[in-house]
């Protein structure tokens, strides 16, 4: 009899909600980063779908966003049956999302395995993405918590780290851990000291757990959330609008990583060496793209004198020409410009606070 494949009970859950304000001015409200066409000539959660459905049909891929971007989204995926992208009524980051995604799984499937991931990633080597999430598929046994985890290429403070525990096991030749403590953004001298240590990885917030699994943590160390949750489920899930509307914005506003990662035991990372960029800002954006001769990333039709180390981009028709600049991100989209020194490219999401502050709001 053959063996049952590790993805026989596993739902996808696609995280798609963000708003992605470190690539402004072209992400926007109604146009995220994970909207963006920047990586290749799909967007990331085109990207993301297409990877995942190697492994799954459409009828087990879920995407969870909002309601400014659902149609959008529903255009650009015509292979998810619509039912299956849902629109969150109020943004209430990722823990309260993964619950909502539990209940709906496990009304499908008592076995119902969750495969977490991010549709605003981008992941180079789609054929060790899908070997490691076959391990943690695999591994996720009832009560069991799996992280995927990055080896870190420098010491980032924007990400989570994960600390390793001893080695537990392999499978197919992939070491499996047992997690000994999330932090969530160090400062640069802890991050340094994790580097150095060799015991961390990158905490890339792609995830796998039975759904049984998740809900049992959230009814113990987030039980209100759990209460509101169950309601919710016990009205229809996300069939049942009004409530929905009514009590999901009462969750409140945490991450998965706060409100459970940090508290749970039994929990696993696998390492991944799969290209990995979670892209957070128009820095990084510049690293991925290809370049010209003088390291710049431009239009073709652009001219650029004595220039080196830009990024540019435009939307519109506009002849972009640049003269002795170095090291700057300057991005066009009509209605605005932003130019910014690469190095300070993380800060661009200030820059939209400011805006917003200033009630500018059809600029965001």
């Amino acid at each position: 009899m053959p063996k049952e494949s590790p993805f026989a009970h596993a739902y996808a859950v696609v995280m798609a909600g963000g708003s992605g304000t470190r690539f402004w001015p072209l992400s926007r409200r109604k146009r995220p980063k994970q909207l963006l066409d920047l990586f290749g000539r799909q967007t990331l959660v085109e990207q993301a779908v297409a990877r995942i459905r190697k492994a799954l049909p459409p009828g087990r891929i879920y995407v969870y966003t909002n309601e400014l971007v659902r149609n959008e989204i529903c255009r650009r995926l015509p292979e998810i049956p619509p039912t299956q992208i849902v629109a969150e009524p109020a943004l209430r980051n990722t823990a309260p999302t993964l619950g909502l995604a539990a209940h709906e799984i496990l009304r499908r499937d008592a076995d119902g395995l969750m495969v977490v991931l991010a549709a605003d990633h981008v992941i180079k080597k789609t054929g060790a993405f899908l070997r490691v999430l076959r391990v943690a598929c695999q591994w996720a046994t009832p009560g069991r918590s799996m992280v995927l985890g990055i080896k870190p290429s420098g010491p980032v403070t924007g990400y989570g780290y994960v600390r390793l525990g001893p080695q537990e096991g392999r499978l197919v030749g992939q070491p499996v851990h047992r997690v000994k403590k999330f932090t969530e953004k160090p400062s640069l001298k802890m991050a340094r000291a994790y580097l150095a240590s060799g015991e961390y990885l990158w905490n890339s917030g792609m995830f796998v757990w039975r759904a049984d699994t998740l809900l049992r943590n959230l009814e113990r160390f987030q039980p209100r959330m759990a209460g509101l949750l169950a309601r919710i489920a016990a009205a229809g899930g996300i069939r049942a609008r009004r409530a929905l509307r009514e009590l999901f914005p009462q969750c409140e506003k945490i991450s998965i990583d706060y409100a459970l990662m940090e508290k749970i035991s039994n929990v696993y990372a696998v390492p991944a060496d799969i290209g990995w960029s979670d892209v957070g800002s128009w820095a990084v954006a510049y690293e991925l793209r290809p370049k010209d001769k003088e390291a710049n990333v431009r239009p073709s039709d652009g001219l650029a004198l004595d220039s080196r180390g830009n990024m540019i981009v435009t939307t519109g028709r506009k002849m972009v020409v640049t003269v002795g600049v170095h090291d700057l991100i300057i991005a066009d989209t009509g209605d605005a410009l932003l130019v910014c020194a690469r190095e300070r490219s993380e800060d661009v999401g200030k820059a939209v606070q400011e805006l917003e502050r200033r009630g500018l709001h059809k600029l965001l």
